[in-house]
């Protein structure tokens, strides 16, 4: 049974930081695209950054410079994080973490098979 479960969202001033955390039980870890969407009111949700699993790491233009993306794979439960600093009013929305198998040019290249992947249920991040 595969769960994903995002943590560290919260309430920030513009310019401030937050790092999501999501712990991913259940995910074979040889096959993984891992990566993080965000979804504001009213809008589609959106790429935010991708992960493969040798570490390539895949950013949206409105978030590079800004945001990192890391992963620990080394206990039982995988970890996927979001690092974000110097956040904006626009960055505020649902924050996704997600994962799935694909190989690692479809990883790299888009975020299609990574939609139809496994989900957790959001972490709030709201920027004033």
């Amino acid at each position: 049974h595969v769960q994903l479960v995002e943590s560290g969202g919260g309430s920030v001033q513009t310019g401030g930081s937050l790092t999501l955390s999501c712990a991913i039980s259940g995910y074979q870890y040889n096959s993984a695209c891992m990566g993080w969407f965000r979804q504001a009111p009213g809008k589609e949700r959106e790429g935010v950054a991708r992960i493969t699993v040798y570490g390539t790491t895949i950013f949206a233009d409105s978030v590079k410079g800004r945001f990192s993306i890391s992963q620990d794979n080394s206990e039982k439960i995988q970890y996927l994080y979001l690092q974000m600093s110097n956040l904006e009013p626009e960055d505020t929305g649902m924050y996704y973490c997600a994962a799935a198998t694909t190989t690692i040019e479809d990883c790299v290249t888009h975020d299609l098979i990574l939609r139809e992947g496994y989900w957790g249920q959001g972490t709030q991040v709201t920027v004033s």
